[in-house]
């Protein structure tokens, strides 16, 4: 039976009847779609009669070109003869099929992951590893490959080592010890994949090794989920779902496998059919849709943006007008799955179009913090951002955050980029964590203790412009004639830099002041 919220139509207007024409994958001229099922609903695939109708409710509202089965989640481990039979339908109707595994205890207990301190965990991490290559010649791991386990084993383990350093090795041989070397052992040709959630700045904190693990395993897999920057905990901007997969591209060219959306925490479907714009903008090769359940769900009239009508991107009401006939006769209206369907289909008539993505370079040295996801706010007013872990010596312009300070060498890269004639952009966070440091030697201007209520903006001899509302900000000291103001941030009668340049050698340092809050770069 399917499920219930599929919600059956019943004298809507103008319904349009869609009627898909059998194909085979591929069915996109310039990236593949794949899904992803948890080991919950292939655990229910033991159902064969369910799981063709489940099937034939997605496939004909979205193409779907792989799918990856998980065997385990949750210490739920998929039954070998469910597994196989999943296996075999999905290559009947002509998906590639890998595997997916996802190291969770129990993921609605604040995600409590695997401890790999724990010699039973360890152990069915192993097996867990081994059972999944046995039956597929590609897995994923999905993004709980990290550990937050805080027990008493892992305190003892610990020793003097920071959080990080500890958890930064314990996964990285637990990578390579319990889940590459044994899924090889049984199975040569297979493919271990890391696929990586969204919070990048804060990965080494919980044992995710971007230094190392990117080329340690076969290949990468990008979470470009941002979902709601307003109702979501994590408050991520849209053009991260763009500028994640270029970071971790250039962590391993050529070996990022895709990019992978969720419909969870989208509070309008625009958002949702958004995320994979972005992330295909961004030349993912592949697209994943996470996850078999979600794309069952009824679209809920509450996903209508109220500014649907004046000519958006996404057209929920055209997409609503839509409905399918199932192959028992039943007809339905749209669900999550179409939402993704057009969104598809849309980019697709132009993506071959556009050329290679470019921006400027924003250095982060592996393991770094500091003024956290700020690449996305500029990316969000209009500066295409690239950000690498390697530092670029060439190129006219790059900008360094505050994250940069981790980098000791930073100060002498910074004066040999200016002495071959490259400027250098730094942010005001990382004016002040370099304070002391050398940066003086190349101007002497400071980042202060005070700050600025500001609202009023100009460049040069330019007239006033007005943001929407006071922005705060640090106040900037410097030397009259060493350095200039090339954008002010005014007060009353008192103004300070937004932008200030300052020369050396052969080239420019500009130092970009950030508003306390990163958002108030959009006022």
């Amino acid at each position: 039976m399917l499920p219930l919220s599929l919600g059956i139509l019943s004298g809507q207007k103008k319904a349009i009847n869609v009627v898909p024409a059998p194909q085979k994958p591929p069915f996109y001229q310039n990236f593949t779609v794949s899904a992803y099922a948890r080991a919950y609903e292939v655990r229910d695939m033991d159902d064969m009669k369910k799981l063709q109708e489940t099937w034939d409710l997605i496939s004909r509202q979205v193409k779907v070109d792989k799918i990856y089965l998980e065997t385990h989640r949750d210490k739920l481990i998929v039954n070998e003869n469910t597994l196989t039979s999943a296996i075999r339908f999905f290559k009947s109707k002509g998906l590639k099929v890998a595997g997916g595994i996802t190291y969770t205890i129990d993921e609605s207990n604040n995600f409590e992951t695997f401890c790999f301190s724990n010699p039973e965990h360890r152990e069915l991490a192993r097996e867990v590893a081994e059972y999944t290559a046995k039956h597929f010649d590609e897995f994923i791991l999905d993004d709980f490959f990290f550990t937050s386990c805080k027990c008493d084993a892992c305190i003892k383990a610990k020793g003097n080592m920071s959080w990080t350093d500890f958890r930064l090795k314990l996964m990285t041989d637990a990578g390579r010890d319990l889940i590459i070397n044994p899924a090889k052992k049984v199975n040569p040709k297979v493919k271990v994949i890391i696929k990586y959630p969204n919070w990048y700045e804060h990965f080494q904190g919980l044992g995710f090794n971007l230094e190392v693990q990117p080329l340690m395993f076969d290949g990468v897999y990008t979470g470009t989920e941002t979902r709601d920057a307003v109702s979501s905990d994590q408050h991520l901007q849209q053009y991260e779902s763009y500028l994640i997969f270029r970071y971790f591209e250039n962590l391993a060219p050529g070996r990022n496998g895709g990019g992978w959306v969720d419909s969870g925490g989208a509070t309008y479907l625009d958002r949702y059919a958004e995320q994979f714009w972005i992330t295909l903008f961004a030349k993912a090769p592949e697209i994943t849709m996470f996850d078999y359940r979600q794309l069952q769900s009824q679209v809920r009239p509450s996903q209508r943006g109220a500014w649907q009508g004046t000519g958006t991107s996404f057209d929920y009401d055209a997409m609503m007008r839509e409905h399918y006939t199932l192959a028992d006769g039943r007809i339905i209206q749209p669900t999550i799955a179409r939402a993704a369907g057009v969104t598809f289909e849309n980019v697709d008539k132009f993506l071959g179009l556009l050329g290679n993505p470019a921006g400027l370079k924003s250095y982060k040295p592996y393991h770094s913090t500091g003024e956290d996801f700020l690449q996305n706010y500029l990316g969000m007013i209009g500066i295409p951002m690239d950000i690498s872990p390697v530092f670029p010596e060439d190129g006219k312009m790059i900008l360094l955050t505050e994250s940069a300070e981790s980098d000791p060498q930073i100060v002498e890269k910074i004066k040999n980029r200016l002495q071959s004639g490259n400027n250098v952009m730094i942010t005001s966070g990382l004016l002040r964590a370099l304070r002391g440091k050398g940066i003086e030697h190349i101007a002497e201007i400071t980042y202060t203790d005070r700050k600025a209520l500001v609202s009023d903006f100009k460049a040069g001899w330019g007239r006033l412009v007005k943001s929407s509302q006071d922005i705060l900000i640090p106040q900037i000291n410097y030397l009259t004639n060493d350095s200039w103001e090339e954008v002010s941030a005014i007060k009353g009668e008192s103004g300070w830099p937004l932008l200030h340049r300052a020369q050396y050698s052969k080239a420019y340092l500009y130092v970009l002041t950030i508003p306390d809050n990163f958002s108030d770069l959009y006022r």
